[in-house]
């Protein structure tokens, strides 16, 4: 038997999830257009420049499937592997720890996005 939730609950999911998929709308964008700082960005942590257009088409493809309802446990798995990806490249690098926290930080208010209106994620701490 399904819970009933609240508006409230069903807001913050949804404000969450938009400020989350606004950051990685905007990294995708910068990636696909090639612009200076994100080919730079690339480079300076060790990718190639040839790379910077294929992560902006895999950041894109898991954030529109992070979006959509029936998907978006499989986009937040994918998305979860980026953030992985971004915590070893700084680690690697020696960055400071509010580099490598920040995708971890990125990824909990991610899960806890889809946690506060989705049963099945409720389901798995309980």
């Amino acid at each position: 038997m399904e819970k009933q939730i609240s508006k409230a609950r069903l807001w913050i999911s949804y404000i969450l999830q938009g400020i989350i998929v606004i950051m990685f709308l905007m990294g995708a964008v910068m990636n696909l257009m090639q612009t200076n700082e994100a080919i730079s960005g690339a480079t300076e942590i060790g990718y190639p420049e040839s790379s910077v257009i294929y992560l902006g088409l895999i950041l894109l493809v898991s954030t529109v499937l992070y979006v959509i309802p029936k998907t978006s446990v499989f986009g937040a798995i994918l998305l979860t592997g980026w953030l992985g990806g971004a915590v070893a490249t700084h680690v690697i690098h020696g960055d400071p720890m509010f580099k490598i926290l920040f995708p971890v930080l990125f990824g909990i208010v991610m899960w806890l996005a889809l946690w506060l209106r989705l049963q099945k994620i409720q389901q798995l701490f309980t």
